[in-house]
């Protein structure tokens, strides 16, 4: 499974941008997305996740970081084979450079909030937010 990340930039604050994550390969095993930020010096940091194999059946298919909540949509494209992560409403502390990663696991969710359930990563796209 290979992921290309893209659609980082520089925006002002209270601009909005589209993350994508493309996945290639053999992505039938694939159970879930996740985008996570970094920057430097600090460990990686989860944003959002979504489910995308339709075979797990939960009440709850997509989560946020609580800072990000309301700002921020995670969803897919079956065709596109694409994840994106709208965020809206960006602040300075939105600047990161953010990685998108697919996990292999099955589970109803509580596990993607860890980088340690993804196996395939994308390279980071930045996003600056900057007045």
């Amino acid at each position: 499974v290979h992921l290309q990340a893209s659609g980082g930039g520089a925006v002002q604050p209270g601009g909005s941008l589209r993350l994508s994550c493309r996945l290639s390969g053999f992505t039938r095993d694939v159970y879930a997305v996740g985008w996570f930020r970094q920057a430097p010096g600090f460990e990686r940091e989860w944003v959002s996740w979504l489910i995308t194999n339709d075979d797990i059946i939960v009440y709850v298919t997509t989560d946020y970081q609580k800072s990000v909540r309301d700002r921020f949509t995670i969803s897919r494209d079956n065709a596109k084979r694409t994840v994106y992560l709208q965020m809206n409403s960006l602040r300075p502390e939105d600047t990161d450079a953010y990685y998108c990663a697919a996990s292999g696991t099955r589970d109803s969710g509580g596990k993607y909030y860890f980088a340690g359930a993804y196996e395939y990563w994308g390279q980071g796209t930045q996003v600056t937010v900057s007045s």
